[in-house]
């Protein structure tokens, strides 16, 4: 099982920037995918970036294209969400998750299996 600790969220105005930290514990290689997930008030669960673990692929939402960027540094065991030109629709309750088996590519982010997830990190877009 692997241990999940979103990092990193505030409060920031629009076209303002942040940077979400998933760090990993417990039963971690290098080749572990991760993917950030948001839920907004009232809205359902949508993924946001996933990072493969093996080969690099990487995938993002399309409201966030363009804006936000998923990287690792596996030494560290942690995967970063780069957030810039936030807008007030990014406002939301950021997780980081892994699963079983993640298949990452350009135009999706599937989880399969035993899922683990972190508790989150509050990111809010307001003047």
């Amino acid at each position: 099982q692997v241990q999940l600790v979103e990092s990193g969220g505030g409060l920031v105005q629009p076209g303002g920037s942040l940077v979400l930290s998933c760090a990993a514990s417990g039963i971690t290689s290098d080749l572990l995918a991760i993917g950030w997930f948001r839920q907004a008030p009232g809205k359902e669960r949508e993924a946001v970036s996933c990072i493969s673990g093996d080969d690099g692929n990487t995938y993002y939402a399309d409201s966030v294209k363009g804006r936000f960027t998923i990287s690792r540094d596996n030494a560290k065991n942690t995967v970063y969400l780069q957030m810039n030109s936030l807008e007030t629709e990014d406002t939301a309750v950021y997780f980081c998750a892994s699963a079983s088996i993640v298949v990452v590519s350009r135009d999706s982010c599937l989880f399969y299996g035993s899922e683990d997830w972190g508790s989150g990190t509050r990111v809010t877009v307001s003047s």
